[in-house]
């Protein structure tokens, strides 16, 4: 066992900032005090929050490695104040199945800089060949990249499905709808019309009645009263509640589901202030140079892991979203919903930490990120990045520079 060490600041503990000494024993808060005595103190200025978890990357790796990888995407995260990941299953060679699973996770085991876990990809027969380990169970109900579209699952895959503990999470346009609507396209708005909210609608309507244990709604385009029917959780994005189509962001903003008309967008950004959403993912996705050159062949997918959490806090600083709002979205409610025992200052959690100056919000340079390809269409927006990130009681980023090596923890899902 590792002697003690304590960190001493303005935290936020049950829901208002308080200024207190917490104690890290192997990685776990082991003590909560305004006086510890007999421990090693480092003191943290600014306000100290638990660390993020981000429920939805996709790191590319293994497969495409060129677009990104652990290493890289692991580091944006750690910058943007996100402690844990789950990556998503849809890499060229699909994670369906327990053997690829398994080459995953020795590829990536040691690459990452925050702690992990991976998920699994249902393609409609394949519930008896997942790993039991798997962080969440991905469904495609419509085709997007390296996916297998599920538009209906029998009653034999559905039993086994629920036992899974963990969440079913969809990717919901519903598929024939998309091909409804499919043909050329050379704009955002083109694209919206391709992949109308319809489809999105569609798609919520058909998994309502599913029985599959704990559902999860991927990164949500659009909302209307009673969505979260059927639903445990609702994931929203921050493309989704900052970006519209209407903008000139060209291929960069090339999306699934699409970036929509700004009147849908700012009624998902008003539903998200008013709590209507359960957390925020960044749906990272990075892309190559070539693969976003000419609109209609674009790949759908933007970076994000590393602004999503920032974007959030600039709106918490422009006293748009209030802090209660911000750490239910972007701290506590995904961890709880994936069962990883992060997001609050409590004893028995991981000592993953973030110091914010809410007053230090700044204009948001991609050149400045950290993934392999850094363009961002946030360029330009409001940010505010943590100036420290701990993770597991051990320093990460010190006064907004990586220190430490990677050292990130596979999640794996409680059986």
């Amino acid at each position: 066992m590792d002697e003690p060490t304590s960190i001493s600041g303005l935290f936020y503990y049950q829901g208002d900032f308080r200024r207190l000494e917490v104690e890290i024993t192997d990685g776990k808060i082991s003590h909560i005090s305004k006086a510890l005595v007999g421990t090693k103190m480092t003191s943290l200025s600014g306000a100290i929050v638990p660390g993020s978890v981000d429920p939805h990357v996709h790191f590319r790796d293994p497969g495409e490695t060129w677009k990104e990888d652990f290493h890289t995407g692991s580091m944006a995260a750690a910058f943007g104040g996100t402690t844990a990941v789950i990556d998503m299953p849809n890499n060229r060679i699909p994670v369906d199945n327990y053997s690829t699973y398994m080459d995953k996770l020795g590829i990536v085991r040691n690459k990452s800089y925050v702690d992990f876990g991976l998920a699994s990809m249902f393609t409609g027969s394949n519930s008896n060949i997942l790993h039991k380990e798997s962080a969440l169970i991905k469904i495609f109900m419509g085709g997007s990249t390296n996916s297998v579209e599920v538009s209906e699952i029998s009653t034999k895959e559905a039993e086994a499905l629920k036992q899974f503990r963990v969440p079913k999470v969809f990717h919901l346009e519903d598929g024939r709808c998309l091909a409804d609507h499919a043909g050329e396209e050379s704009s955002l708005l083109d694209h919206d019309m391709r992949r109308p909210v319809e489809c999105e609608q569609k798609a919520f309507s058909a998994v309502v009645g599913m029985d599959l244990g704990r559902k999860i709604a991927a990164h949500c385009s659009s909302y209307s009263d009673g969505m979260e029917k059927g639903f445990d959780y609702l994931e929203v994005t921050p493309h989704h509640l900052l970006l519209n189509a209407g903008m000139k962001l060209g291929s960069e903003g090339k999306v699934n589901p699409p970036l929509r008309p700004r009147d849908i967008q700012e009624k998902v950004l008003d539903s998200y202030i008013k709590g209507k959403f359960s957390f925020v993912g960044s749906d990272h996705a990075p892309h190559s140079d070539e693969d976003k050159e000419e609109f209609n062949q674009a790949k759908s997918g933007i970076i994000g892991v590393e602004t999503r959490l920032p974007l959030m806090a600039a709106l918490v600083a422009k006293k748009v979203l209030s802090m209660e709002t911000f750490i239910k979205t972007n701290i506590v409610n995904a961890s709880e919903a994936y069962g990883i025992k992060k997001g609050k200052i409590e004893i028995g959690y991981d000592a993953d930490f973030i110091a914010i100056d809410f007053s230090s919000m700044k204009r948001l340079n991609e050149n400045r990120l950290h993934s392999k390809r850094t363009v961002s269409p946030f360029n330009g927006f409001d940010v505010v990045f943590p100036s420290d990130v701990y993770i597991r009681g051990r320093k990460v980023i010190e006064n907004y520079e990586l220190i430490d090596d990677p050292s990130g923890r596979y999640l794996p899902a409680a059986l």
